[in-house]
C-alpha cells in the first residue's frame, strides 16, 4: 500500500501572517459594517452596532487558527455568517471574504481529504438551502416593495438568478483554488523528497564507491606483498640455514631475497602510480599491471626457485581474454601458490593447469603436502573470490581427501568479454 504525502504543519511565519490577516480583516469588517450602517443597507431594521462588533469578531478573528484547524474556522465562520446575514447586520464584503478564505483553507491544508469534501459540500449546501428558504419568503412576501415582480422574467427574478450565479462563482472558486493549492503543495513535497532520496542515494553510491576502491587496493596490496614477502622469508630462512656451512648457497638465497625485495616494490610503485594516475577510462579496467597470463611461466619458475616444486600444463588453444581477466586469474594462481608454499609443509609440491575451453577459462591449482590447518578463511581466499567473482566467474577451494589444497577459478568467456 502506498503511502499519502502529507503536507507539513503550518510554520511559525504562516502562523504570524494569519495573525496579521485576521486582525486586518477585524478591522476591515467593522469600519465595514458601520459604513453599511451610515449607508442603510437595511433600512431602520439595523441591530446595534455592538452586534455588529461581536459579528466583525466572529467572523474574522478564527482566521488566525485556519492553518492549524481549517475545518472547525470553517464551520464557525459560516455559521457567524448565517447569523448575521439573518440578522441584518450591515456588513457585506468582509464576511464574503473570511467564508472565501475558510474554505479555500479548508482545501489546501487539510489532509484527510474526505473531511475535507464533507465539511466544504456541508457549507455549500447549508448556505444554497438557506438562500433558497429565503428566496421562496421573499417571493411570497406580500410586501411589493423592491423589485418589480411583473413579467414571466421579471427584475426581481433576475436578481435572484445574479444571486445564484455569484454564490456558485464564489463557492466554486474557494472549492476549485483550495484542491488547486493542496494538490501543488503535495507535488512540491514529493519533489522535495525525491531530491532527499537521490541526494540519500548519491551519498550511498559515493561510500560504496570508496569501499570498492579500499577492497581493491587492499586486495593488490596483499596479493604483492604476501607473495614476495614469503618468497623472502623461505629464501633468508635457506640463507640462514647453510650460511656457516655453505657460504655460496647462502649468497644464492640472499641474491634471491634480494630480487624478490626489487620485484616487489616494482609491483607497489606500480600500484602506486596507478592510484594517482586519474583513469579514463571504464569503471572495470585493472588496476594499471602489465601481469597476463603469459608470465604463467615466469610464475612457475619462481615458485620453484623458492623452495615450491611446480609445474605448469596448458590445455587447449589460447584465446584472447580481457585484460581484466587475466590480471585476476594470474593473481589467483600467485595467491595459490604463496598458501601452498607457506601451509604446504616440507615436501610440498604443485600443480598449475590452465585450460582454454570453447566457453570458458580454467585455472586450476593443486599441491600436495600436509592439510592446511583449521580457523576462518585468511584475506588470501577471500581475495580469490572476489577476483574471479569481479571477471564475472566462480572459485572453488578447499583441502584434498589425499592431502593437499585446491583451488579452481572458472570464467566464462561470454562473461569476460562482456566485462
Amino acid at each position: 500500500m502506498s503511502t499519502a504525502v502529507m503536507r507539513p504543519g503550518a510554520t511559525p511565519i504562516e502562523i504570524r501572517r494569519d495573525i496579521w490577516l485576521a486582525i486586518a480583516l477585524f478591522v476591515g469588517a467593522i469600519i465595514s459594517a458601520w459604513l453599511g450602517q451610515v449607508a442603510g443597507f437595511y433600512g431602520d431594521t439595523t441591530p446595534n452596532f455592538a452586534w455588529a462588533l461581536l459579528y466583525a469578531a466572529g467572523l474574522t478573528l478564527p482566521i488566525a487558527a485556519r492553518r492549524r484547524y481549517p475545518v472547525t474556522v470553517l464551520l464557525i465562520i459560516a455559521v457567524v455568517f448565517f447569523i448575521g446575514v439573518s440578522a441584518r447586520i450591515p456588513e457585506v464584503y468582509v464576511g464574503n471574504v473570511s467564508l472565501f478564505i475558510a474554505m479555500y483553507t479548508v482545501g489546501a491544508w487539510v489532509d484527510d481529504r474526505r473531511r475535507a469534501t464533507i465539511a466544504r459540500v456541508a457549507v455549500v449546501v447549508g448556505m444554497f438551502a438557506w438562500l433558497l428558504v429565503t428566496t421562496f419568503q421573499a417571493a411570497t412576501s406580500p410586501d411589493d416593495d423592491g423589485l418589480s415582480r411583473a413579467g414571466l422574467f421579471s427584475p426581481y427574478a433576475a436578481y435572484i438568478v445574479i444571486q445564484f450565479l455569484v454564490n456558485a462563482a464564489f463557492f466554486g472558486g474557494a472549492y476549485f483554488f483550495g484542491e488547486r493549492a493542496y494538490a501543488q503543495a503535495r507535488s512540491h513535497i514529493s519533489l522535495h523528497e525525491r531530491t532527499a532520496e537521490l541526494e540519500r542515494e548519491r551519498e550511498l553510491s559515493a561510500a560504496q564507491a570508496v569501499a570498492l576502491d579500499r577492497v581493491q587496493i587492499a586486495r593488490e596490496l596483499h596479493d604483492v606483498v604476501a607473495h614476495h614477502v614469503s618468497a623472502m622469508g623461505v629464501q633468508a630462512g635457506a640463507a640462514r640455514a647453510v650460511l656457516a656451512r655453505d657460504p655460496a648457497a647462502a649468497e644464492v638465497a640472499l641474491s634471491a631475497v634480494e630480487q624478490s625485495a626489487r620485484d616487489a616494490l616494482t609491483e607497489l610503485r606500480q600500484l602506486l602510480d596507478t592510484l594517482r594516475t586519474p583513469s579514463t577510462t571504464d569503471a572495470d579496467a585493472p588496476t594499471g599491471s602489465t601481469i597476463q597470463l603469459a608470465a604463467l611461466p615466469a610464475l612457475v619458475e619462481h615458485a620453484s626457485s623458492n623452495g615450491l616444486p611446480t609445474t605448469l600444463t596448458i590445455v587447449g588453444e589460447p584465446v584472447d581474454a580481457p585484460e581484466l581477466v587475466q590480471v585476476n586469474l594470474y593473481r589467483i594462481a600467485q595467491e595459490a601458490l604463496t598458501n601452498a608454499r607457506r601451509h604446504g609443509g616440507p615436501g610440498a609440491a604443485a600443480d598449475l593447469r590452465l585450460r582454454y575451453t570453447p566457453d570458458a577459462l580454467e585455472l586450476e591449482v593443486v599441491n600436495v603436502g600436509r592439510r592446511p590447518l583449521g580457523g576462518r578463511a585468511g584475506l588470501g581466499l577471500v581475495g580469490m573470490r572476489e577476483r574471479a567473482a569481479a571477471s564475472g566467474g566462480t572459485l572453488d577451494a578447499g583441502p584434498r581427501e589425499r592431502g593437499g589444497f585446491l583451488v579452481r577459478a572458472r570464467v566464462p568467456l561470454q562473461s569476460a568479454v562482456a566485462r
